[in-house]
């Protein structure tokens, strides 16, 4: 065996990787691959957004972020070594189907049909320009206007906030705006620019909620309500924050009994969901970047950088300025703190109605991993009322052997974890930053969102062939007002 082949074939602890998770020592684990990302994190087509990745096992972000597939030569190329089966943590997700594969190619066909890349064009650039636009100028307007003018203004920023959290940093964290790396880098920054912050985002959006969505690690659950905080090297990063761990008040999901002030949920919750973003300005982000984690997932490939940390808090620092400084020098400090929250409030109020609804509503499916209750290595899924376990809808439908979808196949437990509402409106896929096609986005996060309208036939059609479940509402109204009423049997009903 030659040297380079002994090398690749070194066993390496999954807990050696865990340490290095940093830009300046980033590896990662692929279908029990370890590799070393450091250097190609400089030449990565998609930017440094695999730094992402460091310190993990990024085998689901590997297979959802490459549509098109990765030569197994560029694998095999940056390996250094092989994590051990003793080693290798044991996921809720099962491979095995072809299902993604088929789904993949598909997509990917039908945008080649109609000659249009994967990433973003003229149609997102432009739509980006008018978006900034308005932004500017109405926060420009809140300044310079009467109070009460201001006043409407405040309301028009924080609705432009919205989409631009929505339109363009969505897509450009992904890596979804351009083919050019720096231009996705420079609109993710426009999360920074309304106030809050690209890093923190991504933590929680790209590590935590996409890969595992309406997943619940149990034992961290359990231990979390015990007090006990759990060393960050031994946390399972398999466990959803969006659903389990962002709203305080709120009861989303089936696992947990629910408190007594749960039963009047659905009637707070529209109020409690205007304060989202003013928690994340000035508690969330703050926090994940001192300690250097958010909940269970650790932060230091992000903040272990110093010009990162430069550039999160010159960035706060700037948008504290024009967001809340000037406000109050052009209307005193009581309307400028008016004027701020108004626009705020806004933009969490707007922002909440329009991915809530994705997730967290009836119909729609959780699970639990724990590794006590497992089922031919994976773990029960607790499903919440109204819903239709993918192992029954599969025996229902005449499909062909081959095409048989284990309940814990990854792809198919994006389409049981995800909505979409208005599927195939041209409209409400721009109004929402493709939040309307939920599904698809999920399972291409890296395409985007000017797509979706155009590969959700695609997405529905090939769910059909395999027998998984695809659920859409014919609008937003509609699906808010499942939200609610899933909210509102979650207050009541007992833990699963």
């Amino acid at each position: 065996m030659c040297k380079a082949s002994a090398e690749k074939a070194k066993e390496i602890s999954f807990a050696e990787v865990k340490s290095h998770n940093t830009p300046k020592s980033a590896w990662a684990v692929v279908n029990k691959q370890v590799i070393d990302i450091t250097d190609f994190a400089k030449r990565h087509p998609g930017g440094d957004i695999i730094l992402l990745a460091a310190g993990k096992d990024a085998t689901v972000l590997y297979h959802t972020y490459h549509p098109k597939g990765v030569p197994q030569a560029l694998l095999d190329k940056l390996q250094i070594g092989t994590l051990p089966d003793s080693d290798v943590p044991d996921s809720y997700y099962d491979w095995s189907s072809p299902f993604y594969d088929t789904l993949c190619k598909r997509v990917v066909e039908r945008l080649k049909t109609l000659n249009r890349p994967l990433r973003g064009n003229s149609d997102i650039q432009i739509k980006a320009v008018g978006i900034l636009l308005c932004f500017w100028g109405s926060l420009y307007k809140m300044y310079t206007s009467e109070f009460h003018q201001a006043i409407v203004w405040s309301i028009v920023m924080g609705v432009f906030a919205h989409f631009v959290g929505t339109c363009i940093q969505h897509d450009g964290n992904h890596g979804a705006f351009s083919k050019m790396p720096f231009i996705n880098t420079a609109a993710g920054w426009t999360m920074d620019m309304i106030g809050a912050s690209a890093f923190t985002w991504q933590f929680q959006h790209m590590l935590g909620h996409h890969p595992y969505t309406n997943l619940l690690d149990v034992h961290e659950e359990e231990n979390k309500a015990k007090e006990i905080d759990t060393p960050m090297e031994q946390k399972d990063q398999e466990s959803d924050p969006d659903v389990f761990s962002s709203f305080p008040l709120m009861r989303m999901h089936p696992v947990h009994e629910p408190l007594w002030y749960n039963k009047y949920q659905h009637l707070y919750a529209p109020v409690l969901f205007a304060f989202m973003t003013l928690a994340k300005v000035f508690q969330q982000d703050i926090e994940v970047a001192m300690n250097k984690r958010l909940y269970h997932i650790d932060a230091k490939c992000r903040y272990g950088n110093v010009w990162n940390l430069v550039r999160f808090w010159g960035m706060k620092a700037l948008s504290t300025l024009y967001m809340i400084g000037l406000p109050c020098y052009f209307h005193g400090t009581k309307g400028g703190l008016i004027l701020f929250t108004v626009g705020h409030l806004t933009c969490g109020e707007v922002l909440a109605t329009m991915f809530i609804v994705n997730h967290v509503i009836e119909g729609v499916s959780f699970a639990k991993k724990d590794s006590r209750e497992e089922v031919n290595g994976s773990s029960k899924p607790a499903t919440a009322q109204g819903v239709t376990p993918m192992d029954e809808t599969l025996k229902a439908s005449s499909i062909k052997a081959e095409n048989k979808v284990p309940l814990n196949d990854w792809a198919a437990v994006q389409c049981q974890t995800s909505v979409n509402w208005s599927p195939g409106s041209w409209f409400w896929n721009h109004f929402s930053g493709g939040l309307s096609h939920q599904i698809e986005h999920h399972l291409f996060p890296s395409i985007c969102h000017t797509n979706y309208v155009h590969i959700q036939d695609v997405v529905e059609d090939t769910c059909r062939e395999f027998g998984v479940p695809y659920q859409s509402e014919p609008n937003l109204f509609v699906a808010y007002g499942k939200m609610l009423n899933h909210l509102k049997a979650m207050g009541r009903m007992k833990a699963l």
